[in-house]
Formats: structure tokens, sequence, C-alpha cells
């Protein structure tokens, strides 16, 4: 299935509103609803879930857990995904905790850090292992995926070591970019620099743009 990262990631958001904060007795929806709710229009809502061979009816719009149900077939293809967080620090600890049981395709199976205060501890209900070793559980544990939170000085090597061990996709909060090699998957995310582009803004009002729709992010 063809599908642009832009509708993935906007499918994504579907799925968490529909799931997380959509009134649980609603078992239907219109897509000028839904897009009222997300910024977005109503045509392109209906553009990306013409995307899941899904169609809502003129009277009712869409059925919700049928809708959830077709994002999940897109999204997950049924496959679990073991993930690992690397760096163990504040970051790393909250996110461990914000992503325990959000989505049953995605499990965070293990932790890696350097520090031996932090090794060989369970945190956050994951069992947490020194970064020597990074090739013997990501292979042992058939880890796919690494959400990286380690200082911007090391954040290529570990690259390296993660992809080296057969980590396909990698999700960096490290405040570098980093280069990956043809075949694994890189999403980015700069916290400091989004949060300095908020604050440029609200300082320069007149320079700020006039409407920031889901669909950019």
């Amino acid at each position: 299935m063809n599908i642009s990262t832009k509708v993935m990631g906007r499918l994504a958001r579907y799925r968490a509103l529909l799931t997380d904060y959509f009134p649980k007795e609603k078992t239907h929806i219109f897509s000028h609803d839904l897009a009222a709710m997300m910024g977005l229009s109503a045509s392109q809502i209906r553009r990306d879930l013409m995307c899941l061979g899904y169609f809502g009816v003129p009277r009712y719009g869409y059925e919700i857990s049928e809708l959830v149900k077709h994002i999940n077939n897109v999204l997950d293809a049924s496959k679990l995904h073991h993930v690992a967080v690397v760096g163990a620090g504040n970051l790393g600890r909250a996110l461990m905790t914000f992503l325990e049981s959000r989505r049953a395709t995605l499990k965070i199976v293990a932790a890696f850090d350097d520090d031996p205060d932090k090794a060989n501890r369970v945190l956050n209900g994951v069992p947490c292992f020194h970064m020597d070793l990074v090739e013997e559980v990501v292979k042992r544990d058939d880890i796919r995926i690494a959400i990286l939170c380690v200082p911007g000085a090391v954040a290529q090597r570990v690259t390296d070591l993660l992809v080296k061990s057969g980590v396909k996709g990698i999700l960096n909060f490290a405040p570098v970019p980093i280069r990956i090699p043809v075949g694994v998957v890189l999403e980015e995310i700069d916290l400091t620099s989004a949060l300095e582009r908020v604050a440029f803004f609200t300082n320069n009002r007149a320079n700020a743009p006039k409407e920031k729709r889901h669909a950019d992010r």
C-alpha cells in the first residue's frame, strides 16, 4: 500500500483522537466533525480515509470502531514491534512511562544506558542494560525500533551501533542530526528547536504564521 508519510502521520493522529479522547458513547463520526477537531478540511479527512478502503455513509458518517480497525490494519499490519529506549535519563524514562500500553503492537522491551547506576536495573517497568550489551540484547529480543535519547556528542556512534545490531527504525530525540544507511527509517524530533520557534513567534507576533495546521506536522 503506497501511503505518504504525511498521511500516515495524520492517520495516527486520527486514531489517537478517536481511541483516547473521543466520547466513548459516540459510535459514529462525520468527516466535518473530525476535521473541526483536527484543524483540517473535511475533504482532506475524506481523502486520507479513502486510502484505507473504508467509506462512511451520508446519514451516519463513519462507524468509529470500524474506522479504528482499518487504521490499525494500515499502521500496524498486526505485527508486534519490539522497541528499545537508548539513554535512560529523564526523557528516556518519561517516554517509557508515556508509551506503556498505548499501542498493543508497540512494546518497549529494553532500555540501554552506560551509567552503571541505571544498568542492570528495572526502570519504569523496563529492564535496563549496559550499552556494552546492545548487540546481544537487540538480536536476542528481535528489537527493530530504537528511541534515541542520548547526548548529541555520542548520538552518531550509538546510531551506528544500533544499525549494526539490526535496528531498522530510529526515533531520534538527540539534539543533532544523524546519518543512517539506506534501508533504515529515521524520524527526528528536536524539542529545543521547536520550543525556540514557539518562543520566537511569541515575541514576534507580527511574523507568526497565521495558521498552523496538523497536516504540516
